[in-house]
């Protein structure tokens, strides 16, 4: 008896890797904003440090001058590392309403950025990001600070506007990924300090 085997179509992308999809985090500030690049390629993979670092404006300048130089230092960071993505941590209302006022302009600012270059953007509560780098949600900026060099395997911490920039980016790589909680698994955070 003589069996028939049908031939199915030859498809590359069956076998083929998924590319890195290149994420930018953008922790928004009207002085200091903070941003962090990064790659993430299939779910469960190792993230890639690309760069990361601060946008400064003068508190000599008057505000108008001041959400320009945020527009321009992010359009800088997307024209020259090109980012798939792009999240931004959420601003909830502090107690000072001015402050609070600032900021949203800030993130306004950061926000028009991405979107003049047609990026996609997702917004995370500092609470997500937290939850998602750390393990809960109450993390102080040195636990953050101490998980994203761990995560990200970088030689040294970072500043505390870029680490939390790098959390939003890893937030996002992990964005409704059940892989989630594997790099976390086992690893805690005490007094600035990681423990095994």
């Amino acid at each position: 008896m003589s069996r028939r085997f049908t031939r199915q179509p030859f498809c590359l992308n069956e076998f083929a890797q998924e590319a890195p999809i290149r994420i930018l985090g953008i922790d928004p500030g009207l002085r200091v904003t903070g941003f962090g690049v990064i790659d993430a390629g299939a779910p469960g993979a190792a993230l890639r440090y690309v760069v990361s670092g601060s946008i400064r404006s003068s508190e000599r300048d008057g505000l108008p001058e001041r959400l320009k130089t945020l527009f321009d230092g992010v359009t800088a960071v997307i024209d020259t590392h090109r980012p798939d993505a792009v999240a931004v941590e959420l601003v909830f209302v502090n107690v000072n309403p001015q402050s609070t006022l600032l900021l949203g302009q800030a993130r306004g600012a950061v926000i028009a950025a991405v979107v003049a270059r047609g990026l996609p953007v997702s917004e995370y509560t500092a609470l997500q990001i937290k939850q998602a780098v750390v393990g809960h949600g109450h993390a102080g900026k040195a636990q953050v600070q101490t998980m994203v060099t761990h995560l990200l395997q970088l030689p040294q911490m970072p500043p505390p506007d870029p680490a939390d920039a790098l959390a939003c980016a890893i937030r996002h790589a992990h964005a409704g990924s059940p892989a989630l909680p594997r790099p976390l698994s086992g690893l805690k955070v005490r007094r600035g300090r990681l423990v095994m």
